[in-house]
């Protein structure tokens, strides 16, 4: 493998994980800004039960399960 190969090789790995980063973090900010305005509709601070954390790890499970099967 040449330098410049290897470069375009590592190219396009850092582009997805910054894209798949990115898609993360924005995620993860809709998912907390719902749970705050959940908190504030009700008038309380936001709570997650361990049910509901239970409930939440399975959907990220089946998500990422999902994700991986998109290049079949």
């Amino acid at each position: 493998m040449t330098r410049d190969e290897m470069k375009t090789s590592q190219d396009w790995k850092t582009k997805t994980l910054l894209i798949g980063a990115a898609i993360g973090v924005l995620a993860g900010l809709g998912a907390a800004y719902l749970l705050v305005q959940r908190a504030e509709r009700e008038g309380r601070q936001p709570e997650l039960s361990a049910g509901e954390g239970i409930k939440l790890g399975l959907l990220v499970l089946g998500l990422l399960r999902q994700v991986a099967q998109l290049g079949e």
